[in-house]
């Protein structure tokens, strides 16, 4: 007996989940449905974006009441990349929203590449996440639609941002203990324990380092049972995903990631961040993100 595949083929049309590629070798129709955002195709560029506008900021920056198109949209767009794809994207985040949001980005396998912020006295104050990532459209699909579902079900209800009650002229940090911790010597000075760890790198052919500002930095204040730690960090490139990983397992907030300089060999990237927390705790995070920024520079 002979079987038409006409029937068949009808069928296979119309099943969810099985788009045809587009002119861009992409199945738009998936990276919708796993990002549950509309796109549209840019033909010329190879490129489908998924957009999600932020109208529910009620935003304000110098009195002029902001709306998606003056730059308050998330989106991704993606790529085909021979066998496999990339995608590069631009979250709007309220500052409550950063922290799960990375966390969610960098759970699901992607990159993190940028967090910093567009405006100045913006109400409420927004920050930008880049993002990125190669492999398979339906993975990396998958892992932005993870990300979109964080920024939902953060954007109702703020999380109250962490606080203490610390001054440091009264400090009484067991600094022996931080130190021990970090395997690092500090400088105490006006109630502040510092430690700073030059980066190496060239400009216009001259060395470049700690002196310069080329470092990674931590300084602590308060007490033994509640302290506040803040800093930055200096990478090279190939060590950046390390170090966020590391600081997010720790509970310790990122607060920006950029760079501070042009033309330096290797390039250099500078991730601030903030924590509130027992001293030993907070100490315990950064020598965990130092460890791993070790690890990746070993690997490059």
């Amino acid at each position: 007996m002979k079987i038409s595949v006409l029937p068949l083929l009808l069928v296979l049309a119309v099943l969810p989940g099985m788009g045809q590629p587009s002119p861009a070798g992409l199945d738009t129709a998936l990276i919708e449905r796993l990002t549950g955002a509309k796109g549209a195709l840019d033909s010329a560029e190879g490129v489908f974006k998924v957009s999600v506008p932020r109208t529910d900021l009620g935003l304000e920056v110098a009195g002029v009441r902001m709306v998606p198109r003056l730059g308050l949209t998330s989106w991704a767009a993606f790529k085909r990349m021979g066998d496999h794809a990339m995608v590069m994207g631009d979250l709007v985040l309220r500052e409550d929203q950063v922290s799960p949001v990375m966390s969610a980005a960098l759970d699901a396998g992607l990159e993190v590449t940028a967090l910093h912020n567009h405006f100045l006295g913006d109400t409420p104050r927004v920050m930008f996440m880049h993002i990125g990532g190669h492999g398979p459209v339906d993975k990396l699909a998958t892992a932005v639609g993870g990300v979109f579902r964080a920024m939902r079900t953060t954007q109702e209800k703020p999380a109250p941002a962490a606080k203490a009650s610390i001054d440091p002229t009264k400090t009484s940090l067991e600094t022996k203990a931080i130190e021990g911790i970090l395997g690092l010597k500090g400088d105490f000075k006006d109630g502040v324990l510092r430690f700073a760890v030059g980066k190496p790198a060239r400009m216009g052919g001259e060395a470049i380092g700690n002196a310069m500002g080329v470092n990674t930095w931590a300084a602590f204040a308060g007490s033994d049972a509640q302290a506040v730690m803040d800093g930055d960090f200096a990478m090279y490139t190939g060590e950046l995903q390390a170090v966020l990983k590391a600081l997010r397992a720790a509970g310790i907030d990122i607060v920006a990631i950029h760079s501070h300089m042009t033309e330096e060999e290797p390039r250099i990237l500078f991730l601030h961040y903030w924590g509130i927390g027992p001293a030993a705790q907070l100490a315990r995070g950064l020598k965990s993100a130092l460890d791993a920024q070790a690890a990746a520079q070993a690997r490059h």
